[in-house]
């Protein structure tokens, strides 16, 4: 059994991974701004009113996990607010880059001291923040972003290194939830490659940028 800090908890991918992380046997600590019913069934630890864009409320969440020791981060909150070239909003823009780039960061050099040798940092990322992969244009601000902690995961896979511990930056694929529009696979399929992919994760492979299936993502 591993202890599994599963950020973004109370919807979507980040409730999937709660219930089937917490299915197998897992102890989750499920971490989010406001429970859903959903996520309040569940057999896990919930620590709620945790905004990953604001230093207080990390601040909390350290104190909330004290000195228990955690086997897996799992970086799952963000956000998208979509755009295009016409109707740009570099407030909002801002604000992905503070939740999805920076939240995954604070989270995790807070929580730091709370790894050990071979825990695990995942973070969920996006195949729209690959250069190489862009074939299309728009949504400037959630693309930059996802580009933006793809960076950060890969700092961190060498920061984290001689600690031996792992990183690994994930896509989930396109999945029906609320930020797509309900568009996409199911949750449940897409938590199931994500963890699939966590649990193959080692020092060997840590730093690189999985799509839930199991390939490689081009940067």
């Amino acid at each position: 059994m591993s202890t599994i800090l599963v950020t973004g908890s109370s919807r979507g991918i980040g409730l999937e991974l709660c219930t089937q992380l917490s299915a197998r046997g897992d102890d989750v600590i499920a971490v989010c701004r406001a429970p859903s019913a959903e996520l309040a069934d569940l057999d896990v630890r919930i620590i709620d009113g945790i905004d990953v864009s604001d230093a207080a409320s990390i601040e909390r969440l350290k104190g909330e996990i004290a000195d228990q020791t955690l086997d897996v981060i799992i970086n799952n909150a963000g956000i998208a607010i979509w755009d295009a070239f016409g109707s740009l909003d570099y407030d909002a823009m801002l604000e992905q880059y503070r939740v999805n780039a920076l939240g995954p960061l604070r989270i995790t050099k807070a929580l730091a001291d709370n790894l050990r040798e071979g825990s695990k940092v995942a973070i969920v990322s996006s195949r729209v923040g690959s250069i190489e992969d862009n074939s299309s244009g728009g949504n400037y601000g959630y693309r930059a972003s996802k580009t933006a902690v793809n960076q950060i995961g890969t700092n961190l896979k060498h920061d984290l290194a001689p600690r031996g511990i792992a990183v690994v930056l994930l896509h989930p694929g396109m999945v029906a939830t609320d930020m797509t529009g309900g568009q996409g696979v199911a949750p449940a399929k897409a938590a199931q490659g994500l963890i699939e992919r966590i649990d193959a994760l080692n020092l060997q492979n840590s730093g690189r940028f999985w799509h839930a299936e199991g390939y490689e993502l081009p940067w």
